[in-house]
């Protein structure tokens, strides 16, 4: 599809979102998140939930994970993160940033299934155990999965740990590296070091 379809696709996603009403989380956030970035990227980010600066800014990925992140993108991998798509599982912020409960990612499900649809990524990557598990319709956890290529719609996903789970596990840092490595080879971009 040509850009402006894939721009328009996402901003139709985003019109059915509307206001959500569709589970409890609404009454507590501030801001719907919907996720941002390239309508036309070829790789995209998928995590749990927005947090409190992600709430409190509309954008997803801004906190401190959120820096680690682009660091991640920009520093390791030497992609603009401007050029890649992050989203996450659930659009609002659970309170007290608690665990996303399966009721309320049933209700936000459509939102990411039209919204991976409309840009047609070439690889996935899902952050952390919601981000993975969603992704890979699976309940194992996140330590079996890093690393282990799935699929999505027949798009490559690359399950890894979250840029939170790093901010305390900094020995994760290689894990991730190893798996952003393979997500390169995937988009036939250069991998730093090599």
């Amino acid at each position: 599809a040509a850009g402006g379809d894939r721009a328009a696709r996402l901003a139709a996603v985003r019109a059915d979102l509307g206001d959500c009403q569709r589970c409890r989380l609404a009454g507590g956030r501030k801001t719907i998140v919907f996720g941002q970035g390239n309508p036309e990227a070829e790789l995209m980010f998928v995590g749990e939930a927005p947090g409190a600066d992600e709430d409190e800014q509309g954008l997803a990925f801004v906190g401190r994970a959120g820096q680690l992140l682009t660091d991640i993108i920009e520093k390791g991998m030497k992609l603009r993160r401007a050029d890649v798509f992050i989203a996450n599982v659930l659009k609002c912020r659970p309170p007290q940033n608690r665990n996303p409960e399966s009721d309320e990612i049933l209700a936000c499900q459509p939102f990411l299934e039209a919204q991976i649809r409309a840009i047609r990524p070439r690889v996935l990557v899902g952050l952390g155990k919601f981000g993975a598990q969603w992704l890979l319709k699976t309940a194992a956890p996140i330590t079996r999965l890093r690393g282990q290529l799935g699929e999505y719609e027949g798009i490559p996903v690359m399950p890894t740990y979250h840029p939170a789970y790093l901010l305390r596990n900094a020995a994760g840092k290689k894990d991730v590296w190893e798996d952003m490595k393979v997500v390169l080879r995937l988009l036939g971009k250069p991998v730093p070091g090599e």
